[in-house]
């Protein structure tokens, strides 16, 4: 089973990008989209992607061109959930989920506190509150796949300047903490599983040609939950995809 995260930054303008083309190439079993800004009705490659083998589930956020996840997947699944529960999330369409016979597969996208105080506020009570929600899944749904853009590098290794950015939303001590503890409640961070070598991000800013000099932020994850440690065959970025101000990242399962 391959599946892939993907922060498109929006969806009609990645299509506009060649992302139809690196979707058939790409040969994914299971594609989590972020920020897709976008509701379906305005995507007319739709047909395109269906006649490629892809059903597709929409979760835009209630603010157009704005925010919104989905999941294009060639496996029928058995049940979608839609949201978190959390009237402010859901709002913003941060949370859709894809049930399978013996794994779910969730795309997420975690709010940015870069705009202030307020929005920073906004994502740590995401944060505490997906904990919860997390805890809860995990107990009727223990094969589960937490893919997204989390907008939080976990570590010094995940970022390219970590003294410079010790101040800077997505790389603050408390962002840091939760996700290790995100990690220790039951996940695998199923890239660092396998690579544990530097300078692979995930996210790169347009500003002064940081992607070409590969000046980035590792902040995409596919977190795989304990009971499916065996079967991570392979994770890795798709760098050289060039749809988005992201990168893919993908993990295999067995």
């Amino acid at each position: 089973m391959k599946i892939v995260t993907y922060n498109v930054n929006g969806l009609r303008a990645a299509l506009r990008k060649g992302w139809l083309e690196w979707l058939k190439d790409t040969n994914a079993d299971v594609v989590c989209l972020q920020e897709i800004k976008a509701t379906p009705d305005l995507i007319p490659e739709i047909v395109l992607m269906e006649e490629m083998g892809y059903e597709h589930y929409w979760y835009p956020a209630q603010k157009k061109g704005y925010s919104g996840t989905a999941i294009f997947t060639r496996i029928s699944p058995k049940h979608v959930e839609y949201g978190c529960g959390h009237e402010l999330y859901d709002f913003e369409g941060r949370v859709i989920r894809a049930d399978f016979e013996d794994v779910s597969v969730m795309s997420t996208y975690f709010p940015s506190g870069t705009t202030g105080d307020v929005r920073q506020t906004f994502k740590y009570q995401f944060l505490a509150d997906f904990q919860r929600y997390s805890d809860e899944l995990l107990k009727t749904n223990p094969n589960l796949i937490v893919c997204g853009d989390y907008n939080i590098c976990h570590r010094a290794i995940d970022i390219h300047n970590p003294k410079s950015n010790a101040n800077s939303s997505g790389f603050l001590p408390e962002e840091r903490e939760w996700m290790e503890n995100f990690i220790n409640s039951g996940y695998i961070d199923s890239f660092r599983h396998l690579n544990t070598d530097p300078h692979h991000y995930s996210w790169w800013s347009y500003r002064a040609g940081a992607r070409s000099r590969n000046l980035g932020w590792r902040i995409d994850y596919n977190m795989v939950s304990k009971p499916l440690e065996n079967r991570i065959a392979q994770a890795y970025h798709l760098s050289d995809a060039m749809h988005s101000d992201h990168c893919p990242v993908v993990v295999e399962l067995l």
